[in-house]
């Protein structure tokens, strides 16, 4: 960690033509200009909160500002406008994420994303050759296979026991309910079954380093494997025994380690 860096979180928010979207910063800009900060990109059920302390860590851990942001519709950012369309990863690139770095004046960048933000982040390397310097999936779904429907269902039924949907609640508010039903009738839809991101990886042109618990209940080590094997840059697998679906909580040294290593070779 840079001795100058500031590590208190700032609130920012960022306007989009679909709503505002709400984002937090650790580390300073003007302290860090130099180095490409890290962007992350949260699964289907979070936000910028459920991050917990991992962006704090990170920032620590690299000595980079760390941003993070409520995709439209979660967390305290704005409803989104209706039904998630089945080519909703790929749009974020064009999209919330064009926003957010404009209006931040972020020009070169790495990207971190977790679960479907992983898909995310894949889209955005892709889309941003020239400015994404460093691409990091953790539990990232590449194709969707019967292990990530079955995960999802199963979720769905816990949701429906008395009480769950309150889990919800503490941090999507009266969006609970949209992004429960987001995620869960996306992904189980038939109009979703033929996704994968093999096109974006094809025309990642920057490192990549795919995190992925070797118990993840949401997707088998295909998923990963599939990642490194496609993009279109140096790859590198990290295998994470004993953890499942979020390693930055779950074995989130082991992460941070990873990462920090990944990102300190970026230089």
């Amino acid at each position: 960690m840079t001795a100058s860096l500031s590590l208190d979180a700032a609130e920012v928010w960022i306007t989009t033509p679909g709503g505002r979207l709400h984002a937090r910063q650790w580390g300073s800009a003007a302290a860090d200009a130099a180095r490409a900060p890290i962007v992350l990109l949260h699964d289907s059920l979070g936000c910028v909160a459920l991050w917990r302390e991992f962006p704090l860590r990170l920032a620590q851990a690299t000595g980079r500002r760390v941003i993070a942001y409520d995709r439209l519709g979660f967390g305290k950012s704005d409803p989104y406008p209706g039904a998630l369309a089945p080519g909703f990863i790929q749009q974020e690139a064009h999209g919330a994420f064009a926003a957010l770095v404009e209006q931040l004046e972020v020009g070169r960048f790495v990207v971190l994303g977790h679960s479907v933000g992983g898909g995310m982040a894949v889209s955005i390397a892709a889309a941003y050759p020239d400015r994404c310097v460093g691409l990091i999936t953790e539990s990232a779904q590449a194709f969707v296979e019967e292990r990530t429907r079955a995960g999802i269902r199963a979720a769905q039924a816990q949701f429906a026991q008395p009480g769950q949907m309150g889990r919800l609640e503490k941090y999507h508010g009266s969006k609970a309910q949209w992004v429960l039903d987001a995620w869960v009738n996306t992904w189980l839809s038939a109009a979703f079954a033929q996704w994968c991101l093999d096109d974006a990886l094809l025309a990642v042109r920057c490192p990549v380093l795919a995190i992925h618990g070797m118990e993840d209940e949401y997707g088998s080590t295909a998923q990963p494997e599939r990642i490194v094997t496609l993009a279109g840059a140096p790859a590198t697998l990290k295998l994470v025994p004993r953890c499942g679906h979020v390693p930055h909580r779950e074995q989130q040294d082991t992460v941070l380690d990873a990462a920090g290593m990944f990102v300190a070779a970026l230089g």
